[in-house]
């Protein structure tokens, strides 16, 4: 938010931010604001030379260490936006950046942020002909068009991102209502010219407290500008709801709020006035132990490096905030997939059992019961809208079956499942199912069918999403409830010839399931914690495959499937969400989506310990690239 005149002795990193190794769902981060997302458009004379000539960029915040001085060294730190693209596996490189490539090493990036900028140049940079503007005084400066002059068709899957507004408050532009409205109008404008150009998701940060800032406290103007900045926040947020469409808008003044009320968690010395203080010394009193000149100097003990900008602490944690909101659905649209794979569990012990009864059916007028063990593992592979993870579960499944004359069976079955996932950030999502299916089997010569409909209760608890917040970490803990329902048929022929020990079985099959997780809110108010909207998971499966069985001996057979399955419900899904700490904000974020097929194999064993008693173990598995393991040991009984 500083004049970039002031800044001209400041240094930046020399490359962009590295690339995460993971996919991601958006394909650019397109950002827009002030000196508190610049990534490097002034030159910086302090940094490290090229041939007697700067080769960085300024960076509103304090530099690398260990000496954190502009004697041509270090680079500034990264601020807030590149650390995010960093997360997102994607740069923020400045736009217009006065350093040509060949001192830089980089070309001309997506980040339009200057130093400086009011509202009104913010949205010059987004709409207007030569609307970004670097100058740098002592006639050196840089112009460019626009962004949606250059690019009047964005592409969706990009992200965007503003901020801006507390140069308006600096320059006392913003002093009462009204000009506070018209402030938040240019960025509307620009929030909405880019969503007539096609922009499917925005961020818009609100404008933290301005007053309660080193610079507040050392010209006397923290009253008038906290004021102010308050007036901005709350047109913003008026305009905004008024506008629509899918805008997240962020709560960095109460994130910051909840960070000084527990300054030892972050790292911050509690013993220190953090609003009155800086790292620098520039535009603010420099702290005595922790600032540049003082004792020990270490900027990440304080939160301002200078008087209005966060040294490089608060700016990660900044980064952590957006990236948990981002991340969210990553993780909480798997809460269905959990149902599905216990729904996986309970009709593959089911299928297992009517495998190794085929053709060896109980008396007509019997009953045969049966009590399996199972456990499970489901991986899911990190993708560009999944968080990585493992669930393990553990389930039990009682029923029996009733033949009730040569070619028909039917039966019921009850199973009780327990899983916890754990994703690669360690949240923590538990569910218990229940479930119960009714099924009916028929049989005549080669001929067989199997059918079942299963009915399932949900009960997820102890949903813990944990992230980052700078050294810090956070929990935020929610419960919610759910049900599914399930349709499930395979029509086979035995190939095998009579008097052989083998049975050979193609056969076609086709599933029909739902899952609907109600939606729920985290607990309490934070910054940080979120809402959800209903989550709704079909599935409809065409499949092909082989089932193999073999008798070993008169009391042992051995038994395999394989098929390959097409699912038909595959779409992106996206998950309605919101701030629980900013009314009325509700957007759409992308999570999981299922892949188009899968591989399904078992293989097992039965033994006959008595007359009417078998044992039975297997192994299952199902999948692409997310995979799901099972075993299961039962018993059988006749009676």
């Amino acid at each position: 938010m500083s004049h970039p005149l002031k800044a001209l002795s400041a240094a930046v990193l020399l490359a962009s931010l590295s690339a995460a190794s993971q996919a991601m769902p958006y394909s650019q981060l397109i950002i827009f604001g002030d000196s508190l997302s610049d990534s490097g458009q002034f030159p910086d004379l302090g940094s490290p030379l090229l041939a007697g000539n700067p080769t960085g960029g300024v960076r509103f915040t304090n530099r690398t260490g260990p000496n954190y001085l502009g004697n041509n060294s270090e680079y500034f730190d990264t601020v807030a936006t590149q650390r995010l693209a960093s997360l997102l596996g994607l740069q923020a490189l400045p736009s217009t950046p006065i350093l040509p490539q060949i001192l830089t090493g980089n070309a001309d990036g997506t980040n339009y942020a200057v130093g400086g900028y009011r509202t009104d140049q913010i949205l010059s940079s987004i709409t207007a002909a030569n609307g970004s503007v670097v100058d740098a005084g002592g006639g050196i400066s840089r112009t460019r068009n626009g962004y949606l002059v250059d690019v009047p068709r964005v592409d969706p899957n990009a992200l965007f991102y503003i901020n801006g507004g507390g140069n308006d408050v600096l320059q006392f532009v913003v002093t009462d209502q009204a000009s506070a409205a018209a402030a938040a109008a240019d960025l509307v404008a620009g929030v909405a010219a880019l969503q007539a150009a096609g922009a499917r998701t925005i961020i818009v940060a609100d404008l933290p407290d301005v007053g309660l800032t080193p610079a507040g406290f050392a010209t006397g103007f923290r009253a008038a500008w906290s004021n102010a900045s308050g007036l901005l926040n709350d047109e913003l947020g008026t305009q905004l709801a008024a506008l629509g469409g899918n805008v997240i808008r962020l709560n960095f003044r109460g994130l910051l709020t909840e960070v000084k009320a527990d300054l030892a968690s972050f790292g911050f010395d509690p013993l220190v006035a953090q609003t009155d203080v800086c790292f620098s010394g520039s535009s603010c009193l420099a702290d005595p132990t922790w600032g540049i000149t003082g004792l020990t100097p270490n900027p990440d003990r304080l939160m301002f490096n200078d008087g209005v900008h966060p040294t490089a602490a608060v700016q990660q944690i900044s980064a952590d905030y957006i990236f948990s909101i981002l991340g969210a659905p990553w993780e909480v649209s798997l809460l269905p997939e959990m149902a599905m794979a216990s729904l996986n569990a309970h009709q593959q012990q089911l299928r297992s059992e009517w495998q190794t009864d085929r053709g060896l059916w109980q008396a007509q007028g019997q009953w045969r019961s049966f009590v399996t063990a199972s456990g499970m593992r489901q991986q899911f592979q990190r993708d560009a809208a999944t968080s990585g993870g493992d669930s393990d579960g553990l389930g039990v499944h009682l029923g029996g079956s009733y033949r009730f004359d040569e070619n028909w069976r039917f039966g019921l079955s009850l199973g009780l499942q327990h899983q916890q996932l754990e994703s690669d950030n360690d949240s923590e999502y538990d569910l218990r199912s229940y479930l119960l299916s009714a099924f009916s089997q028929y049989q005549k010569e080669r001929l067989w069918a199997d059918a079942s409909l299963s009915l399932g209760l949900l009960d997820y608890s102890d949903l813990n999403r944990q992230f980052a917040l700078g050294i810090a970490e956070r929990r935020e803990k929610g419960d919610t409830d759910g049900k599914l329902y399930a349709l499930s048929a395979r029509i086979g022929y035995d190939l095998a010839n009579a008097g052989t020990d083998w049975r050979v079985s193609p056969f076609i099959s086709a599933d029909l399931a739902r899952v609907d997780v109600d939606g729920y809110a985290e607990q309490g108010n934070s910054s940080t914690a979120l809402n959800f909207g209903d989550l709704q998971r079909d599935s409809r499966r065409l499949g092909v495959g082989l089932q193999l069985n073999y008798q070993l001996s008169n009391s042992t057979q051995l038994y395999a499937e394989v098929a390959r399955e097409r699912e038909f419900e595959d779409d992106r899904r996206d998950l309605k969400m919101g701030l629980n700490s900013v009314s009325g904000n509700q957007f759409e974020l992308q999570g999981h989506t299922p892949a188009n097929g899968q591989t399904l194999a078992s293989f097992g064993v039965q033994h006959v310990l008595g007359n009417e008693l078998k044992l039975s173990a297997g192994y299952n598995f199902r999948g692409t690239t997310d995979r799901q393991h099972g075993i299961n040991l039962g018993l059988s009984l006749d009676w």
